[in-house]
């Protein structure tokens, strides 16, 4: 992510508040453009936070991004891969949802040895809680 400007821990909470009462079932699913901008935008943070090449994750049809240090993927699929979709993208960054329940309940592929988020999830400005 050279020559990105950060994304603050202000415009992560800007970009989630509209999704939440989607995320916690009590509205109906947003606007693509709008859940679009929460996946986009969470995701390149933690590939700010956690930079890398060694994990890429994907949150089809929004985003892929390229996180954690370890051996860099050049070619082909990458080794250590987690995929998943935005609503489950969202509980766990914001931590509506943990690591360990989502792996479990098969809403998150997660291969290689490299792929747990379990230590980045949710994340930082989330740690206390959901934003509000």
């Amino acid at each position: 992510m050279a020559g990105t400007a950060p994304i603050p821990a202000e415009q992560l909470r800007e970009v989630l508040g509209p999704v939440l009462p989607w995320l916690r079932e009590e509205a109906e699913r947003p606007p693509r453009t709008v859940l679009g901008a929460a996946v986009k935008t969470t995701a390149r943070w933690l590939a700010q936070q956690v930079p890398g090449r060694s994990v890429e994750v994907r949150v089809p049809p929004f985003v892929a991004v390229q996180c954690i240090e370890g051996p860099r993927h050049t070619r082909g699929t990458p080794p250590n891969v987690v995929e998943t979709d935005a609503a489950t993208w969202l509980r766990l960054v914001c931590g509506l949802l943990t690591w360990d329940d989502a792996v479990a309940g098969g809403t998150v592929a997660a291969s290689g040895n490299r792929a747990d988020l379990a230590a980045v999830l949710p994340l930082r400005p989330f740690r206390s809680g959901p934003p509000a």
